[in-house]
């Protein structure tokens, strides 16, 4: 019977949540890569590997960028190895005061008990017009 992650994931955004970054890294396998949505506004078009990286260019950026960031999810689902979180963004860019809500999901695969790989699929749109300072569906 293979292990099932999905508590693993639980604690994650619990501990996200409390903003206990160190706790929330300690999840993660040394050599983990976390693969932004593409077109992200922090995606370089390469993982990024390692917590320290994950560290400085997503949690940091996002606390320094956002005002009540969260990431809250409403579902998450596992097989073994690999677990699903399905979830929504929600938060105000403090630069223009653009809000956003914005769904997203997360596969997570493990690797020894750890996050060994984190990819992110979300609304690129509304965080790119969050940086506009355009409200998400405004006319074009």
């Amino acid at each position: 019977m293979s292990a099932d992650y999905r508590h693993v994931i639980e604690r994650f955004y619990k501990m996200y949540a409390r903003k206990d970054i160190a706790a929330t890294l300690a999840l993660f396998d040394p050599q983990v890569e976390m693969h932004p949505a593409e077109n992200f506004i922090y995606a370089t078009g390469k993982p990024f590997v390692g917590p320290d990286a994950i560290q400085g260019s997503i949690f940091t950026r996002v606390d320094d960028d956002w005002d009540g960031f969260t990431a809250t999810t409403q579902e998450i689902l596992g097989a073994g190895e690999v677990v699903i979180a399905r979830g929504r963004y929600r938060g105000t860019f403090k630069a223009t005061g653009t809000p956003i809500d914005a769904e997203f999901v997360h596969v997570f695969r493990f690797k020894n008990g750890r996050i060994s790989m984190w990819q992110s699929y979300t609304d690129t749109a509304q965080f790119k017009e969050a940086v506009s300072g355009q409200s998400a569906g405004a006319a074009q």
